[in-house]
């Protein structure tokens, strides 16, 4: 390659009428020469791009004119260092779902009537979909340092094992939006590492428990905002809005002034101490408490939310590791605790605390842990006196046993107590879920539970008590022959990038 650029700008150098001993004689050239080879030889595409510019300049050269080789080598060297840079990244799992028939069954982490409100269980070998999540990245160096990053992404999920899906898929355009950093008018001030951004977005700082497939917390939708505010020696800020649309809902026919529909406005203070964060939100959604509501009381037209969390560089101050830990609360339209705004089914009354706490830690050399608690109970939810309350706990252990394939165990119960005095059809049900995985899997290389892509095969044993097939008659425990416990099997692909 770096031959190959040294014949390309002499021969640029021959065509403009200048020798190459002359431009070895002038210092400056030389060096300006010797770094255009070595960024070329870094990146091919961009070599190939500098290629194409060479031959436009000899077919527009005029030999007598040194000062203007120059200005073309500056171009050539800025085109080179344009800062055009096209990034692609994704998420994607797909797997089959089979139950002691051979026949397909339900799945997901929210397969039982806990996941109504928000009760996840483990996911491994448990998930029936094919899911991605693709990000289309273009980012922008400016003349005065400025950057920019514009974000397409694209996400669709389904259940069918149908290669064809179009009459079943959700596609969906998940992210447009625009970033802007660097700025030099805000140097000096607390915007200077600032970022900027406009558009649909899921929030930069969303989080996870990914072992059950379930948001900490989750802001998402269509607004702006800016992150990074320096507000202390080790205090940053991000303050956002995002605007949600409710689905239409029915009102008081005799009332012709108000809306069958509203915007779920959310207002977020998202401030970030050392290991701690400490996220503030209010919300509101005019005309929202005209809702009719499925039993008792005024749904909410607003509300507030409020997350304090911690992540930690240890197993829990026991050994080498991490762990996260996060407490949630909110009223009225914040009592959808996890996915912020999304909910316009909550009673002014609703209110709503939970509990996330994961670690992942090694036990051996070849042995590694990621337990993990998730809990909630609410109240006033949907009707006026239903209470929910669940609880899940999730280990999931690995044995890595080659440079390429390892064991993997999940153990995942969860256990509720649920009265949801008779919304949507629901009867109130108390009981417990457990369910067992083992899962033989090949990677690339084993180390850590967020190395990707993975491919497993698995069976799991699942059981649940009987009483909870009375919730409703439309979810996975209300259907025929899903009944009591079972052994599933399957085999998913999953990676990240």
């Amino acid at each position: 390659m770096k031959n190959s650029s040294r014949l390309i700008l002499s021969s640029l150098a021959l065509s403009l009428g200048t020798s190459t001993s002359a431009i070895a004689d002038d210092a400056d050239l030389a060096a300006r020469l010797e770094a255009l080879e070595a960024r070329v030889a870094a990146a091919e595409q961009r070599a190939r791009d500098a290629e194409a510019n060479v031959a436009r300049v000899e077919s527009e050269r005029r030999p007598d004119d040194s000062s203007d080789y120059e200005t073309r080598l500056a171009a050539l060297e800025k085109e080179v260092d344009s800062g055009d840079e096209f990034s692609f990244s994704a998420y994607a799992r797909s797997g089959l779902l089979l139950g002691n028939d051979g026949k397909s069954i339900p799945g997901g982490p929210y397969v039982t009537p806990a996941g109504s409100v928000g009760g996840a269980v483990g996911r491994l070998g448990n998930e029936p979909d094919t899911y991605v999540h693709a990000r289309f990245n273009h980012l922008k160096t400016y003349e005065n340092g400025a950057r920019q990053r514009f974000q397409f992404a694209l996400a669709d999920s389904v259940t069918t094992s149908n290669d064809w899906t179009a009459d079943e898929s959700s596609l969906n355009v998940r992210q447009v939006f625009v970033e802007l950093s660097e700025l030099p008018s805000f140097e000096g001030t607390a915007l200077e590492n600032a970022t900027l951004w406009a558009g649909k977005r899921l929030d930069r700082n969303n989080f996870d428990v990914h072992w059950v497939d379930s948001d900490v917390v989750k802001l998402a939708g269509v607004g702006g905002g800016v992150y990074d505010v320096e507000l202390g020696d080790d205090w940053r800020g991000n303050f956002t809005l995002y605007g949600r649309s409710f689905d239409d809902f029915s009102v008081d026919p005799e009332n012709t002034e108000i809306s069958a529909d509203t915007d779920s406005l959310v207002l977020t203070a998202n401030n970030y101490v050392g290991p701690w964060q400490v996220m503030l939100s209010a919300l509101s959604a005019n005309d929202n408490d005209q809702r009719i509501v499925d039993g008792s009381g005024t749904a909410a037209d607003s509300g507030v939310h409020g997350m304090l969390a911690y992540r930690g560089d240890s197993f829990f101050g026991l050994g080498e590791g991490t762990f996260m830990a996060a407490l949630l609360h909110g009223e009225g339209l914040g009592a959808e605790v996890k996915q912020i705004g999304a909910n316009g089914e909550l009673l002014d009354d609703a209110r709503a605390t939970r509990l996330a706490v994961y670690g992942t830690t090694y036990l051996s050399p070849h042995w590694r842990i990621a337990p993990s608690l998730l809990a909630e109970v609410s109240k006033d939810r949907f009707v006026h006196d239903d209470d929910y309350f669940w609880a899940s706990f999730n280990t999931r252990l690995a044995n890595e046993i080659t440079e390429n394939f390892e064991m993997q165990y999940e153990a995942s119960y969860q256990t509720m107590d649920l009265d949801p005095q008779g919304y949507k059809g629901r009867q109130k049900v108390q009981g417990n879920f457990g369910k067992l995985t083992v899962a033989p899997t090949f990677k690339p290389f084993v180390g850590g539970f967020f190395q990707r892509p993975e491919l497993r095969v698995f069976a799991s044993y699942i059981t649940w008590d009987d009483e909870l097939n009375d919730f409703a008659s439309d979810d996975a425990f209300g259907e025929k022959g899903y009944a009591g416990s079972q052994w599933s099997f399957g085999m998913q692909a999953e990676t990240w990038f």
